[in-house]
């Protein structure tokens, strides 16, 4: 069992993990080795997780989602099988973490009388340099 959060845990059974060669440099042994790992998790079968989860959590994994509903995560930083599956792991886990917690709603203010003074006499001084500028000099003013 997976630990997400306080309330939210992933059962071993929904996470599929295969090892694939790893591309980039790293001599013969990348051409021999397995080492990155590639974890595959069924986003719209699984029963752990709530639908608004499920909903923020789609959106969050973007190009990681296949048309099928699974989050695809390839894990090729470390050299040893091991820790690329922790590094995939744990890269679920933030995801679903960050979907776990509900977005903040915001409440709209409206701006003080002191902002609202301050933004007409901005506007009066530029518009008093704008006329300066413009080679017309009104003299009634």
């Amino acid at each position: 069992m997976i630990r997400v959060t306080d309330t939210l845990a992933l059962e071993d059974e929904e996470i599929s993990l295969s090892f694939i060669r790893s591309g980039g440099p790293g001599g013969q042994n990348v051409n021999k080795v397995a080492t990155a790992a590639q974890l595959r998790f069924d986003l719209r079968g699984s029963p752990s997780l709530p639908y608004a989860v499920k909903k923020r959590l789609e959106k969050l994994a973007g190009s990681k989602l296949t048309k099928e509903g699974e989050i695809v995560f390839t894990a090729s930083r470390f050299r040893t099988q091991e820790a690329n599956r922790e590094d995939a792991v744990k890269r679920l886990v933030d995801m679903i973490r960050d979907a776990a917690t509900p977005p903040k709603f915001r409440i709209p203010t409206r701006p003080g009388k002191a902002a609202k003074k301050r933004r007409l006499e901005g506007k009066t001084k530029r518009g008093a340099v704008k006329r300066l500028r413009s080679g017309k000099v009104r003299f009634d003013e």
